[in-house]
């Protein structure tokens, strides 16, 4: 138990340094491309954060942030809710699967930008299109996360949980549950990805305040330090999003793999 502590603190540090190498080293070669193609082009990082700095001060990347976050986030978790649950239920019955593995593959392969322009024609321009976009483009990739924990779940664990006559909540806590977890928590994160990308994007088209907005205004202007100024900042907010809220939470729900890597 002494050398846990010493051990996981060695591992921590060792996993902080190998992302910041992979920071510095995308840094490195984004000023590098601005060096080489001029600031016009491609703004080099000092360039972006100065951007993104006046962006501040003057008030509008606070208000964009706000905007997109909710957005974002709003359409990520009705997807998250309502594609997880179907993909349960298609994994436990063949005939419900049947019936929404073709519509599951539809939805995934109609293109962002059509769902933006079809939600435009339905709710008109504002808010609810870019949640209704979020969540028609992630709800897919949920499913399929759920649906497959479903299916694979091992059935010889289930019946020697029936030989043993355990309580169904705890073979539900200890045999279920964690085996769907270890296929839903990275449809989710893959989710979480592209729900930032179709808010932005959705924003850029159909809201008149957001990070979308403040792109499409930074290109009218033709300024790309504010163009990269607004990426740089909806890059820091999936960062947040995932390692602040989808991974500890999945440290939570998987206690076990914590544990695993411990030991090595």
């Amino acid at each position: 138990m002494k050398g846990s502590l010493p051990s996981r603190g060695v591992a921590t540090l060792l996993g902080w340094g190998g992302s910041l190498t992979g920071v510095l080293l995308f840094v490195a070669l984004w000023e590098w491309g601005s060096l080489a193609y001029g600031s016009f082009l491609l703004p080099g990082p000092r360039d972006a954060l100065a951007a993104l700095a006046e962006l501040w001060q003057a008030g509008e990347a606070a208000g964009a942030v706000w905007a997109t976050t909710w957005r974002a986030m709003l359409g990520f978790a009705l997807a998250g809710l309502a594609g997880t649950a179907l993909g349960l239920l298609a994994g436990m019955s063949r005939t419900l699967g049947r019936a929404l593995e073709p519509v599951s593959t539809v939805l995934l392969g109609i293109p962002p930008i059509a769902w933006i322009v079809l939600a435009i024609l339905w709710f008109g321009s504002g808010s609810m299109a870019a949640v209704y976009t979020v969540m028609a483009t992630t709800l897919p990739v949920t499913f399929a996360g759920a649906q497959m924990g479903a299916l694979t779940l091992d059935r010889r664990l289930q019946e020697m949980a029936e030989v043993f006559r355990l309580p169904p909540l705890m073979r539900f806590m200890d045999i279920t549950l964690p085996h769907i977890v270890s296929y839903v928590f990275p449809a989710l994160v893959t989710a979480l990805g592209v729900a930032w990308k179709v808010a932005v994007m959705a924003e850029l088209f159909a809201t008149e305040d957001g990070i979308g907005a403040g792109l499409a205004m930074a290109r009218v202007n033709l300024d790309t330090a504010a163009a990269m100024a607004w990426i740089v900042l909806v890059v820091a907010l999936l960062l947040a999003a995932e390692h602040g809220l989808l991974r500890p939470l999945q440290r939570r729900m998987e206690p076990w793999r914590q544990a695993g890597r411990g030991g090595h």
